[in-house]
C-alpha cells in the first residue's frame, strides 16, 4: 500500500427520505447506483473522495433535501484498513460482474451478421463507458471486456474477410 493509499479519503453521503412518495427515493437510489457507490448501511454510501465524487454526492444530497428528506456529505477515512479493503473489494466485485456481462453480450453478438455485430459494438462501447465512469478500482475483467468488445469491430473479424 502506497502512502497515498494509506491516506485515502472517502466522501460519504448519509441520507434519509420519506417512504411516500416513493419517486424521490427511487431517483436517489438510481443516481447512487449510476455512480457505483459502496453501500455501508441503509442510508449511508461511500465513494473514493475527489472533486467529482464530492460534487456528485452533494448534488444527490440536495435532491434528497429538496424532496423533504435529510442528507449530509462527509469526508472521512476508515479507522481500520480492513474496513476500507472490504469497501474496495465490494466495489471491485460489482464492476467485475458488470464487465463479465459485457463479455457475455460480446460473445453472443459474435455469432450475428455484420449489421448485428456493428449494433452490438456501438451498444457495448457505450456500456463500457458507463461502467468505466464508476470503476474506481479496475478489476482484470475490465481489460477482458474491452478486448471482447474490440473483437466485434469489422477489422478484427476474420469471417468477413474470408467470405
Amino acid at each position: 500500500m502506497s502512502g497515498s493509499d494509506a491516506e485515502r479519503q472517502w466522501v460519504l453521503l448519509s441520507y434519509r427520505l420519506p417512504r411516500e412518495p416513493s419517486t424521490p427515493r427511487i431517483t436517489v437510489w438510481r443516481n447512487l447506483k449510476r455512480l457505483g457507490v459502496a453501500q455501508i448501511s441503509d442510508g449511508l454510501v461511500a465513494l473514493p473522495a475527489d472533486a467529482r465524487t464530492r460534487e456528485q454526492l452533494e448534488w444527490i444530497a440536495e435532491e434528497a433535501t429538496d424532496s423533504g428528506g435529510t442528507a449530509t456529505v462527509w469526508i472521512a477515512h476508515p479507522a481500520a484498513a480492513g474496513d476500507e479493503q472490504q469497501l474496495i473489494e465490494a466495489m471491485t466485485q460489482a464492476r467485475a460482474a458488470e464487465y463479465q456481462q459485457v463479455c457475455a453480450a460480446a460473445e453472443a453478438a459474435r455469432t450475428g451478421d455484420s449489421a448485428e455485430r456493428r449494433r452490438a459494438l456501438t451498444r457495448l462501447r457505450a456500456e463500457l463507458r458507463r461502467i468505466q465512469r464508476r470503476d474506481y478500482f479496475p478489476p482484470p475483467d475490465r481489460q477482458t471486456a474491452e478486448q471482447a468488445v474490440s473483437a466485434l469491430h469489422p477489422a478484427n473479424t476474420t469471417e468477413e474477410s474470408t467470405s
